[in-house]
This record gives C-alpha cells, structure tokens and sequence, in this order.
C-alpha cells in the first residue's frame, strides 16, 4: 500500500487513471455531486462508469447532464476492468458516508486505487488502510498536504500574465470558468495552463494544490510556489475558492488573491441566487459592492483589474439566459459569458488584449 497527498507523485499517478469508476452512490444530486459531474465533463474518456445503485436513470447523461452513454452500475462486479475509484462528492464538511466504507474496502481488493478529496482522510481509517497493504493498491488523498512555504512576494515571470477567477458566492462555476478560459486560449495558439486550487480541479487537471487544507500561515506561499512553477507559461489561470465575503471561506479567498498576484480576475455568479450557499439567512453582497472589494484587495498586492464576467445560467430557459447576458453586459460594460451556453470566446479575447497591455 502508498499512501499519497496532493504532489506530483501522487500527481501522476491521477493522471495514469484511464478506467475509473465514480462513486456517488446515493448522493447524486448537483449540488453534492459536483465532483463527479466535473470529471464526467473534463474527464469523460477516462470514466468507465459511475456507482449509484438507487438511480431509476441507466446513464450519466440522464442523470448528471454530462457523461453521455457512460453507464450506471450498481455495484464494483459490473466493471471488472476498472484501475480506480474516484469519490464523487464534495459534501459540506467532507466527511465520508459511512455506507461507502465496505465499497472502497471490495475496491481495495479488487486492487483498485481509491481518490479521495474529502476531509476524511483515508490513510486515517486502519481498515482501509489494512486492505490497501493487502492488495497492494493505494490511497490518495488529494486534500492531505504538508506545504509550510511563506510567500515572498517576488515578482513573477515577465510575461507570465496570471487571471484569477473570483465570485460573488462558492459553488458557482469559478473552476469551469477556468478550464473553459485555458482551453479557449490553447485553442488560438496560446501557452497556457490552468492551476487547481480545489479537490476537484486536482482531479480534473491531476495537478494542483488543496488549498482549503493548507495551514493558515502557508496559503500564500504554497499558491505563489506553484504560480511560480509553471510562470513559463504566457497565461495562468487560478482557479478561485470561495467569496471575499463568504462568512466562512474569506480566508483562502484572501489568501489565493494575494498569494498568485493576478494582473485580471474573472468575476462569476449565478443567476437568480440571492443568500450565501448553505447560508439562507445571509444575502449575497451586491455585484457592485463584490467588483470594488475585489479589485482594491488585489491592489494592495499587485495592480490587477476585472477583465471579464462569466454567468452560470443553469437555471434559466435558453430565451431567459440570453436576456440575463445582455443584463450583465449593460451593468457590467465588460466582456460577459456563460461559458457552456455561449462560449468562452469573450473571456478569451479580453484575456489576450490584457496581456498586451501588460507588456505595454
């Protein structure tokens, strides 16, 4: 058995994974399973299946909108060839369901590798722990970390221009925004890469860093170390965690702005969402009040604007998500997407003409 966290070892054996299967066995909601929707979208030819025994649907298209013809399993005995599984849900606390033990313990002896980016960490249950050693197979924490860097606050790469992407709540498409924006620019030609900051982007990306789960004093330097690994890029693009003024996620919100020193930020929201995410009582702050918090916290750092807006419309009509555009571009005078309805291509030319502008 290896046990392994969130660096490149454990990195690239994410990134060996061709036959998972994805576990979200009773708990395939969007809201809960937003990790196994992403790797559904971003990593559909490496997933051979999804574990969900009480679905009435027959396939991940059916059930998560993503995924296609990928099929429903009810149990590990129908995908024989599967290479690992991949815990699908990204619960508040991230704690693991204890009905989910005895599955990952038969994935262990059927010798497949178990991911996990919850809290729970399995190298801290003795049984899980008992059955990798027997198989052989191993235990990857993406959240488990022992980063202990202090930001020096040096400048990057010149030329390596660094869009962070930020929104008005958690859990409202800051990593999609990401993906979609790196995948636009290598589309024109651009040297580009996209840096997780998340459980699921890590999975997604098979690189990154956890960093709701780095020590308080580190989350600065851990992001502007990874920043700095990959600044032979031209673009970087930060995935974002949670709000500057969520009540409980400001910290790494704070910490990744300071820590990457943007020169642009994404701002994202959710149409039609109106309290804090699991915080009904809390009404979101205003776009407006959102937008100058942002920048004048990124200048304190590092002289960085917002280049651009990307809108979920998820829960709106095709009619309705148009005229929700055309809203924020009145309100917003910048460029405005929804990444999956329209397109990242706005995103994209506003992040090549800020480049050009930092190199002026």
């Amino acid at each position: 058995m290896i046990a392994e966290s969130a660096n490149e070892s454990a990195a690239h054996r994410l990134r060996e994974h061709h036959r998972i299967v994805l576990l979200t066995d009773g708990y395939s909601s969007p809201f809960l399973a937003k990790t196994a929707i992403s790797m559904l979208r971003y990593r559909t030819e490496d997933v051979v299946a999804v574990l969900e025994s009480n679905a009435e649907t027959k396939t991940a298209q059916e059930t998560f909108n993503a995924g296609g013809d990928i099929p429903l399993v009810a149990d590990l005995a129908q995908v024989p060839d599967a290479d690992a599984i991949y815990i699908g849900i990204a619960p508040p606390g991230g704690n693991l369901p204890p009905a989910w033990r005895p599955i990952l313990i038969e994935a262990l002896r059927r010798n497949l590798d178990v991911v996990s980016g919850l809290h729970d960490f399995l190298v801290d249950d003795p049984e899980l722990v008992k059955a990798a050693e027997q198989s052989g197979a191993r235990l990857i924490d993406v959240r488990r970390n022992r980063y202990r860097q202090i930001a020096d606050g040096q400048p990057f790469r010149e030329g390596c221009v660094r869009i962070h992407a930020v929104g008005q709540d958690c859990s409202l498409g800051k990593m999609v925004a990401s993906l979609e924006l790196d995948a636009g620019l290598r589309r024109r030609g651009q040297s580009s890469a996209f840096i997780a900051t998340g459980q699921t982007g890590i999975m997604v990306s098979g690189l990154g860093v956890p960093i709701d789960c780095v020590v308080a004093d580190f989350v600065n330097g851990t992001i502007e170390r990874f920043v700095r690994q990959n600044q032979e890029h031209d673009f970087l693009l930060i995935e974002g965690q949670g709000s500057i003024s969520h009540p409980a996620y400001s910290a790494v919100t704070l910490g990744l702005l300071h820590g990457a020193a943007p020169d642009g930020l994404i701002y994202c929201y959710e149409a039609g969402r109106e309290h804090v995410k699991g915080l009904n009582n809390i009404p979101l702050r205003t776009h407006q009040e959102l937008l100058k918090a942002y920048e004048t916290v990124a200048n304190l750092r590092h002289p960085c604007r917002i280049i651009g807006v990307a809108v979920n419309t998820r829960t709106l009509s095709h009619e309705a998500a148009l005229a929700e555009l055309e809203r924020a571009r009145e309100e917003f005078q910048l460029p405005v997407c929804d990444v999956y309805r329209t397109g990242a291509d706005a995103l994209v030319d506003a992040a090549i003409a800020l480049r050009q502008e930092v190199l002026a």
